[in-house]
């Protein structure tokens, strides 16, 4: 019934923000026009969790080895804006954009969805 999930990331600075997301972090990418990058996203899952406060969607980039992706990333010149910590569910670290927005990545010590067979 579905074809893929589009996630939109609302920044202060688009521009240098996509180029993070070329450049350092390495997504392939198609221009749907004057510059606007799309950009292919690894394979995704989604949890609903319960909240007593307001709604809200969060997004978080999933790797099999935290630690070496970090390198990598603090190599290409990302800087780390939150360090590794255990979360019990995973292990849980920030990259700070360009724009000043965090982008949370996660290495998951839960069963994931994304590499489980449709049906």
């Amino acid at each position: 019934m579905f074809s893929g999930a589009h996630v939109i990331l609302y920044t202060r600075d688009a521009e240098a923000d996509r180029d993070f997301l070329k450049d350092v972090v390495g997504f392939d990418h198609v221009d749907a026009g004057r510059g606007w990058l799309i950009f292919r996203l690894p394979p995704a899952e989604i949890a609903v969790h319960p909240t007593d406060g307001e709604p809200q969607h969060e997004v978080y980039l999933m790797c099999e080895d935290i630690a070496a992706t970090l390198t990598t990333l603090e190599d290409r010149g990302a800087h780390i804006s939150r360090p590794i910590s255990d979360q019990g569910w995973g292990l849980l670290a920030a990259v700070r954009l360009p724009s000043g927005t965090e982008l949370p990545l996660y290495e998951p010590r839960h069963p994931v969805a994304h590499d489980t067979p449709p049906g």
